[in-house]
């Protein structure tokens, strides 16, 4: 029996059909196993693993029904030492050292190499242009699902 999904999500927003987080989910399983092709570690943010390590690219699935945004989204994740010693920084009320920018300096240095990783792979991705995750890529597809006279013959 299949469980009942609101098709509103805590936001208010409609949610994406099973066969379109099914497709989302296929394309996260594509932008993992480039990533491993590369020698980066790579999850599902929101798929339990018995693995310890929860660092590296983690891939967020978009579950909402938009689909003129991306399908996925691509962050970098330090060790949880250096996103411990940022919390515990920002708990003593010391905002501006380098332990607390870190995190996301090096998600901005990431950000090109996921990028050049994914589109050497086929898979169409991009910057974020939010302020809330500039560090994060943008993945909207393969290549191979654009027409061919859309599909990029060079790889920057």
């Amino acid at each position: 029996m299949r469980e009942w999904i609101d098709p509103i999500n805590d936001f208010g927003f409609p949610r994406a059909t099973d066969e379109i987080l099914a497709i989302r989910i296929g394309l996260a399983e594509k932008v993992i196993q480039a990533f491993q092709c590369a020698g980066v570690y790579a999850f599902r943010e929101d798929k339990e693993s018995s693995d310890s390590v929860r660092s590296g690219a983690v891939i967020y699935i978009h579950p909402d029904a938009e689909l003129g945004s991306a399908a996925l989204s691509v962050g970098w994740r330090c060790s949880d030492g250096m996103l411990q010693a940022a919390m515990d920084a920002l708990s003593s009320g010391a905002a501006d050292v380098p332990a607390v920018r870190y995190p996301g300096i090096i998600g901005l240095h990431m950000q090109s190499a996921l990028i050049k990783i994914l589109l050497s792979s086929g898979i169409i991705a991009t910057p974020e242009c939010d302020t809330m995750n500039p560090e994060h890529v943008l993945v909207f597809g393969m290549q191979s699902d654009l027409p061919p006279a859309l599909r990029p013959n060079h790889i920057s």
